[in-house]
């Protein structure tokens, strides 16, 4: 049985620090805007990201805040009161278009802030999404952004090795569904992919058939609930799929918050997680700590710190002489890399270990 409150002590850690980390961010946007310094040459960039409540959108403020401090970028920070919040993110874009920024650095909450990223545009400022591909993607000028197919397709190949054959009992924990998001379906879909499965839309979660076969035997898939990308929306997820069928042996989770919350509600339900296959994406300190104790199985690690240099980079480029970003071959955004963590490899799946993840991972 794994160690759930060894995990719970550095997750803890990091969640709790969300609210001091949140109130300083607020304290930097309002006391140190953009161009506040009076210098003419100053660049005024704003990162807005999805939230303050994830470790992973502070790891990125982070970044962009010792990226911006080399660069001498005059930096503001903003973040949607809880993922999906569109319209506070609305009002930060206006607020950067007023304030004269130069570039705007933002997660995008869902397509309701497509409007506001135009308006951005059409006044000079050069617009990066960060972590999340907009639809369409020429949205924005470009995307840092982990290959989020990849990263499902990864813990998806990996998960159908561990089967083994067996059937595959699935739960999909996604982040909405009330809105259509490229990080959500890419993930979910890429997962099912990754363990065989037809998926009918490749951008849309849900319309796949119930039952069927997966590269290693027959599949039934409980249903997809929504998470919000929160580990208080992960248990209320895994209890809603866990009363429709208590048989669930694989939990595919959009992110380790929502990981972490869905095995709360299984080992209230009396579940040993030796028997059920977790796994994530994120590679979060915290997250990588929970693969070392058996809470999550397997993660795909993105680098949202390098997304947050590379884009703060980016528009310093742009406005000292005029050099545009290009995105990666075959792709329609920059891939800032991604790893499958295990500590139990499968034949022919790349990954690597603990150890090699907890050198590189944030949070």
């Amino acid at each position: 049985m794994p160690n759930l409150s060894k995990f719970r002590t550095p997750a803890s850690r990091l969640f709790a620090g969300v609210a001091v980390l949140a109130t300083a961010t607020l304290g930097l946007a309002a006391c140190a805007p953009a161009g506040s310094s009076g210098d003419a040459d100053t660049i005024g960039v704003s990162l807005i990201v999805k939230t303050n409540s994830n470790p992973f959108f502070i790891a990125m403020q982070e970044g962009a805040e010792a990226a911006a401090a080399d660069a001498g970028v005059s930096l503001t920070l903003a973040a949607g009161k809880e993922d999906g919040d569109e319209d506070t993110q609305i009002k930060a874009i206006e607020d950067a278009i007023a304030r004269g920024d130069q570039g705007i650095l933002i997660t995008p909450n869902g397509p309701g802030v497509l409007d506001a990223i135009a308006k951005a545009r059409d006044a000079g400022l050069y617009v990066i999404a960060l972590d999340t591909p907009p639809d369409p993607a020429d949205a924005v000028d470009i995307t840092f952004a982990t290959d989020n197919r990849l990263a499902g397709q990864l813990i998806g190949e990996w998960t159908a090795v561990q089967l083994g054959g067996e059937k595959a009992t699935i739960a999909l924990l996604d982040l909405f569904d009330d809105k259509i998001v490229s990080v959500d379906y890419n993930r979910d879909q890429g997962f099912l992919e990754g363990l065989g499965i037809d998926v009918a839309d490749g951008n849309a979660n849900g319309d796949e058939a119930a039952t069927g076969t997966y590269s290693g035997g027959d599949y039934e898939i409980v249903g997809n609930e929504a998470t919000n990308g929160a580990e208080d929306g992960g248990l209320a997820a895994m209890e809603t799929l866990l009363s429709k069928n208590p048989n669930i042996n694989v939990v595919y989770t959009i992110n380790e918050p929502a990981a972490y919350g869905a095995s709360q509600a299984l080992l209230a339900a009396g579940k040993n997680l030796d028997d059920i296959i977790i796994i994530s994406v994120d590679g979060g300190c915290a997250g990588v700590e929970g693969v070392v104790d058996g809470v999550i199985d397997a993660t795909s690690q993105q680098y949202p710190v390098k997304m947050a240099e590379l884009g703060v980079q980016a528009i310093v480029d742009i406005v000292k002489n005029g050099t545009t970003p290009e995105v990666t071959s075959g792709l329609d955004f920059f891939n800032t890399g991604v790893a499958l963590v295990t500590d139990n490899p499968a034949d022919g799946v790349d990954s690597i270990d603990t150890a090699a993840a907890s050198e590189i991972c944030w949070g």
